[in-house]
C-alpha cells in the first residue's frame, strides 16, 4: 500500500477542484487543517472521509461523505463553499465574497447511523439506536440511474448530483429488479 502523504492529499484536492471549476480555501492555515483531517481519516478508515463530519469507519455508511462528498456541488452552487469550506467558488477564493456557514445537508438518519457505529459504551449505543429513525427500506441499498447520462450507482439514496453530468438528484430513478423462479 502506498503511503498517504499530505502532498498527495493536496494534489488530489487541487486536481478535483480544477476539474470542477472550484478553488481550495484561500486561508493557508485553515486549508492545512482540512488537508490534515482528510489524510488522518484516510489513514484511519482507508478512505478520505470529510474532515468536518463524523465518520463511522464503515464504507457503506460513509459513502456519501467521502471527499468530495455528495453535498459539495449543491453547497458550492448555493452558498459558494462546501460544508467544511475546503472547496470554494472563485469569488470567495479572490476575497470578493465572505465564506458564510453552510447548513448540513446530510440526512439525520445517516448522521445517526454514523453515531451508532462510533458509539463505544452500551449506553451510547442504546441512545443512538433509540434516536435512529430508520425507514423500512433505509437499510437496503438500491440501484439508481441518472436519466440524463445513464450513470448507475448502488446505494441507499441517489447522490445529490450526478458525478458524471451534474444532473440533480431528481433526475435519478430507481432500477427495480425481479427474479422469477421457474
Amino acid at each position: 500500500m502506498t503511503e498517504i502523504t499530505l502532498e498527495k492529499v493536496r494534489q488530489r484536492a487541487e486536481a478535483d477542484a480544477r476539474t470542477y471549476g472550484y478553488y481550495l480555501n484561500p486561508d493557508p492555515k485553515f486549508l492545512q487543517s482540512l488537508l490534515e483531517g482528510l489524510k488522518r481519516n484516510e489513514e484511519r478508515y482507508g478512505y478520505p472521509s470529510c474532515p468536518c463530519r463524523l465518520a463511522s469507519g464503515e464504507f457503506e455508511i460513509d459513502r456519501d461523505i467521502i471527499c468530495p462528498c455528495d453535498y459539495r456541488d449543491p453547497d458550492v452552487a448555493e452558498f459558494g463553499a462546501c460544508y467544511c469550506a475546503l472547496y470554494v467558488r472563485k469569488d470567495l477564493h479572490e476575497g470578493k465574497t465572505e465564506v458564510k456557514p453552510v447548513p448540513e445537508r446530510r440526512p439525520l438518519e445517516k448522521q445517526s447511523k454514523a453515531y451508532s457505529a462510533t458509539a463505544t459504551t452500551p449506553e451510547e449505543k442504546a441512545v443512538a439506536t433509540a434516536n435512529e429513525e430508520v425507514k423500512p427500506s433505509a437499510n437496503k441499498p438500491k440501484l439508481w440511474y441518472c436519466k440524463q447520462c445513464g450513470y448507475v450507482v448502488f446505494r441507499d439514496d441517489p447522490p445529490y448530483t450526478c458525478p458524471i453530468c451534474k444532473a440533480k438528484k431528481e433526475l435519478f430513478a430507481e432500477i427495480k429488479t425481479r427474479v422469477d423462479f421457474i
